[in-house]
């Protein structure tokens, strides 16, 4: 084999921008939910000069073309700085337990002090109040949130509308059930699709948006992110815009100028509260569910607010974001965050009384009912389980001492945290078997339809392996039973590190009373492309037990990927080329070897066909990004006029549903309903109006879209712009895809070997692990 480059540090980049409040150059595929949406090129708004300062597109650095002749397979890798898609958003929470302590906890006692928080909010905006509307299927809490956030996001009530009094106090949690419903599995699948506006809305909104001097294209989007009264909105409040996804603060400006003439100013309250939830908003694409007061009074001044410490006081007023704090004894008063931007160390009411740091934190309403609605979930899992159950002859009888240890710990707990690589999903499989051998209703959800059928002939049962949202859905899985609670005993769920904090909230708010839940994961690999950061969260707080396997991947290209897990790039000795490293000069080149290896070298040298070699690269732009490869490799396998919308009969896509969600596939025909598409064997039709924004082609991925997937082979595109978005769980999450082989198109020089050994992955702000560190688990491990 071709050894890999020296360990020299070089000039690596972190993984995803940096710059929270800076938009992503383009909403990638999948990237969508931390990456934004598919369709991610929004239009741009009014173009007149904007007085602050305005978010900076990453540019990508093209580098020049030249042929490097090489008969082996590379890997190819496009630049491109693009953000993290935005996850999709499950807007359903879970409750917590009803029984009522002695002493209030920390976290309970947090918990009412934002509901009071909240009142006080809704007490100076009565006006905005509105009744929360029952959620179908749903009880308690999770009706309640799931009412709100679709109000929310049809446009017909403000986020702080909701909270017009302290949450009521829950019923005990239902037992679960005995027996289970039949499941049900449509086909073909419609895709699905934003709610449908109204004509007289969107003609309504089209012409706002006209005598604002902002594109028509955007009547769409703003109808569907401010529901049928956009137009009103927009002319009352014109920074409503920043809203609509791809709408820059310098371009809500020249709307809103556009529109109110001397009565627009950097100071206006109106554009204030927008920008501090737009701010809110990029942090959540880069997977924050809560930022910094002082990060937000920061960029808030970038953006030519003359006082952000009152901007931030009178949003947290208007209900536009949520104050908390860290640490310390009390909860914050929204005066707090006042004008002059009081440092948080001031805040304790003696200056002479030791303490402990105080850090204040600003978050979105939905994202801190979701962690909290999470924390008290899992705490109810861990306290209401069988804890006697006797599973020592299953243990016996497994397959690897990791599976015996697993099975072990999940007869004994609620939740349990169970980590290790590719070769480790072995050991949940045997732990569903187990289950299913003891009479138990237990079932594997994993991340992709990919994960999925791996899992089934892992277990043996394709019946006991479900996608997650196919579980939550209903058309894949036990069903409901009848209170609404997933019919299952023991639920694994793979991939763990994709689940962002709403998707989870709404996961663990299905599962009964007495339900055992297993997060199993890879901690190494890229996080979820919504925000939070969950796996790793419950892992931090410990509070459940933990089983790490000890079953190690195996091959080239599992000791390869070992390394890069702990900051190492190793030689590895590869005698059938299973890791094969091509270096290139420039982008042009990479590109060239890419298409060369796909269509040539890869199934000559391993008799493995074009359409099941994968290509990941780091983003969507670039010379050498998704959109360069794939229109290079869709003219040498499967070139065509592009009869329906850019896509012809044999090209593989990738269809993005919902934001952070990628499901590769592969074009079958269009007609009048719309492009049909193989997914993994389900047929999808996607109307006619969703396929620009919802399906690209998809020879070529950004290592976020392929996560939790695997493909026989891996050509990994690694051109010399691409420096600055690598990042070691971006390499180690890439190299990881090819099962029997793995092609480098190394032109990075020594900037990988840096970006695996000195860049980590990027932090998130959350505040789910001090939420379950402060609740009451008194049989979680220490």
């Amino acid at each position: 084999m071709t050894a890999l480059p020296g360990e020299t540090p070089g000039t690596g980049g972190t993984d995803t921008p940096q710059d929270v409040v800076s938009p992503p150059d383009e909403a990638g595929a999948q990237e969508p939910a931390a990456d934004p949406g598919p369709t991610g090129d929004g239009g741009e708004a009014a173009d007149s000069a904007s007085t602050e300062a305005g978010a900076a597109d990453s540019p990508s650095t093209e580098a020049g073309a030249a042929d490097s002749p090489s008969t082996e397979a590379g890997a190819a890798d496009s630049p491109s700085t693009e953000g993290v898609d935005a996850e999709p958003r499950s807007d359903e929470a879970g409750a917590a337990d009803a029984s009522a302590a002695p002493e209030l906890s920390q976290a309970q006692a947090e918990l009412a002090a934002q509901r009071e928080l909240r009142e006080r909010i809704e007490q100076r905006k009565a006006a905005k109040a509105a009744p929360i509307a029952a959620g179908a299927g749903l009880s308690g809490t999770a009706a309640d949130l799931l009412a709100a956030v679709r109000a929310v996001e049809s446009g017909e009530k403000t986020g702080s509308a909701f909270f017009a009094s302290p949450a009521p106090a829950q019923a005990p949690r239902r037992p679960a059930p005995a027996a289970a419903q039949p499941s049900r599995t449509p086909a073909p699948q419609a895709a699905p699709a934003p709610q449908a506006a109204s004509p007289e809305a969107l003609d309504a909104v089209r012409a706002v948006l006209a005598e604002g001097g902002a594109p028509e294209a955007l009547a769409r989007p703003a109808v569907g992110a401010l529901g049928e009264p956009a137009a009103e909105l927009l002319r009352t409040d014109p920074w409503q815009l920043l809203a609509v996804p791809g709408v820059r603060p310098e371009q809500a400006d020249g709307f809103a100028r556009a529109l109110l003439g001397a009565d627009c100013g950097p100071d206006d309250g109106r554009r204030t509260a927008a920008l501090v939830g737009w701010v809110l908003e990029r942090a959540a694409l880069q997977g924050h569910t809560a930022l910094d007061a002082e990060a937000v009074r920061a960029a808030l001044a970038e953006r030519a607010v003359s006082d952000p410490g009152a901007a931030v006081r009178e949003a947290v007023e208007e209900g536009v974001a949520l104050l908390f704090q860290e640490g310390g004894d009390e909860e914050p008063d929204e005066t707090e965050a006042d004008a002059d931007g009081t440092d948080e160390g001031d805040l304790a009411p003696d200056a002479d009384t030791p303490r402990e740091p105080v850090r204040i934190l600003l978050g979105l309403d939905r994202y801190a009912l979701a962690e909290e609605s999470l924390a008290d979930g899992l705490a109810r899992l861990v306290n209401t389980c069988e804890k006697a159950a006797d599973w020592a002859e299953a243990a016996a009888a497994a397959p690897s001492p990791s599976a015996a240890e697993l099975i072990r710990t999940t007869a004994a707990a609620g939740l349990v945290a169970h980590s290790g690589g590719e070769a480790a999903r072995a050991e949940p499989a045997a732990l569903i078997a187990a289950a299913r051998g003891l009479g138990l209703r237990a079932f594997g959800a994993a991340h992709s339809e990919d994960g999925r059928r791996r899992l089934a002939e892992a277990v043996g049962d394709p019946d006991t392996a479900v996608t997650l949202v196919g579980l939550l859905s209903g058309a894949q899985g036990p069903g409901r039973d009848e209170d609404g609670a997933l019919a299952l005993d023991l639920l694994v769920v793979l991939d763990a590190p994709q689940l962002d904090v709403e998707g989870a909230a709404v996961l663990v708010e299905a599962l009964a009373d007495g339900a055992r839940l297993v997060l199993s994961g890879d901690p190494g690999v890229l996080g979820s492309a919504g925000a939070g950061r969950v796996f790793a969260d419950v892992l931090a707080a410990r509070t459940c037990p933990q089983v790490v396997s000890r079953t190690p991947d195996p091959g080239p290209i599992g000791e390869l990927v070992s390394g890069i897990g702990i900051g190492e790039l190793n030689q590895v000795d590869a005698p059938g080329k299973e890791v094969v490293i091509v270096p290139v000069r420039d982008a042009g080149e990479a590109v060239h070897r890419t298409v060369q290896l796909v269509a040539d070298s890869v199934p000559r040298a391993f008799s493995i066909p074009a359409d099941e070699t994968q290509v990941i690269t780091v983003g969507h732009g670039g010379a050498a990004g998704t959109r360069v490869l794939n229109e290079a490799l869709k003219q040498r396998l499967n070139p065509g006029p592009g009869r329906f919308g850019g896509f012809d009969p044999g090209d593989r896509v990738v269809h993005v549903p919902a934001p952070g969600r990628a499901v590769p596939g592969v074009v079958r025909f269009a007609d009048a309903e719309g492009l049909h598409l193989d997914c993994g064997g389900v047929p999808v039709v996607v109307p006619q109006e969703r396929v620009e924004p919802s399906v690209r082609h998809g020879w070529a991925l950004s290592a976020h879209q392929a996560a939790g997937m695997r493909w026989p082979a891996a050509v990994v595109v690694l051109p010399g712009d691409a420096a600055q978005g690598l990042s070691r769980p971006w390499v180690y999450t890439a190299f990881g895809r090819g099962e029997r082989h793995l092609s480098v198109v190394h032109g990075v020089d020594q900037a990988l070997s840096h970006a695996v050994a000195q860049v980590p992955a990027q932090e998130r702000t959350t505040r789910l692990r001090p939420l379950l560190e402060a609740l009451p688990t008194p049989d979680a491990a220490s």
